[in-house]
């Protein structure tokens, strides 16, 4: 179990890279060895899983900060009136030029999308131990797998200084389907891989019993299953809901770091299970229908709304 809830105004420390995000969108088909293609549509956005859903935790009222690194090279820099505009606290971004540049090509096709990225430097930023410390941090977000394994005392130091930690493991093929994944992210409270990471961590295709598996692990387990809705295992208890209904799919870029961002606000506000799950949906859809994965600022009212038109709808449960 849980060892405890956070408080309801807690800090919410948000780690991982943080990419200059080049997103191509509007292209007829994807570029090939020895082809150009040309895009409709261009932006130049701050990109990564921290950031991501630091920017949506703070749209949904939940203050949270960014424990990144940011490069001090023109393209890294040009970031930076996003990320003051973003509403996320900056205390916790170390500048340092081997930070950077860190970039993500985004190529964006009816909704789907390709990416080439770059990493710059290590994960580790040099103010994690005040971040570690602030009083008023109260859990610990790691959007990624690699950079817990970049920093393998993370979780360890996260639960030393009293803080509830989640970390979405996001895909990695150097790390994906290493054996001892799971027992890495020893001390994580809430897992929240999609569906292909589930299959792959758990190791089996029924996504069902890979859920069951990994609930075995952690406290709480949210797979995020795109179209197909999200599933919830808490022990013996699964949650199943269904996607909401979205008018128009124009970046899928980050909606899963937007899942979280509305599924750890509720959490953390002490909402039901079954309200953080519809309303960590409720952000994905609304998410997909901008561009960049922090490209909307999410409206509660909306969630809320979203959320209670799920909640209608029959819940699969058993446990």
């Amino acid at each position: 179990m849980i060892s405890r809830r956070p408080k309801p105004d807690g800090l919410v420390l948000s780690t991982g890279r943080l990419y200059c995000d080049l997103v191509f969108r509007g292209l007829e088909a994807m570029p090939r060895l020895g082809e150009e293609r040309f895009a409709d549509d261009f932006a130049i956005v701050p990109g990564g899983g921290g950031f991501i859903t630091a920017a949506h935790l703070a749209g949904l009222g939940r203050p949270a900060a960014l424990l990144a690194r940011l490069g001090e090279d023109p393209l890294s820099q040009s970031l930076l009136p996003a990320l003051e505009h973003s509403g996320v606290e900056l205390a916790f971004l170390e500048r340092a030029a081997d930070a950077g540049p860190q970039l993500t090509v985004a190529m964006i096709k009816d909704g789907e999308r390709a990416f080439l990225s770059r990493r710059a430097g290590p994960a580790r930023p040099a103010t994690l131990p005040a971040a570690l410390g602030d009083v008023r941090a109260d859990h610990l977000h790691i959007a990624e797998f690699a950079t817990l394994a970049e920093i393998p005392h993370l979780v360890t130091d996260a639960r030393h200084h009293g803080l509830s930690v989640s970390l979405d493991p996001s895909w990695d093929d150097a790390l994906i389907h290493s054996p001892d994944l799971v027992a890495r992210c020893n001390g994580v409270d809430i897992f929240l891989p999609n569906a292909s990471e589930a299959r792959a961590i758990a190791g089996c295709a029924d996504l069902d019993t890979a859920g069951q598996r990994l609930a075995q692990h952690f406290s709480l387990v949210v797979i995020k299953d795109g179209g197909d809705g999200a599933r919830l295992y808490q022990g013996d208890e699964t949650i199943v809901l269904p996607a909401a209904p979205c008018p128009a799919v124009l970046d899928t870029t980050g909606a899963g770091d937007a899942f979280n961002a509305g599924l750890l606000a509720a959490w953390l506000a002490g909402r039901s299970p079954e309200r953080a799950l519809a309303e960590g949906i409720a952000c994905g859809t609304l998410s997909v229908q901008s561009i960049g994965g922090a490209g909307c600022r999410l409206d509660p009212r909306q969630v809320a709304g979203i959320a209670d038109q799920l909640l209608e709808t029959p819940l699969r449960r058993h446990g």
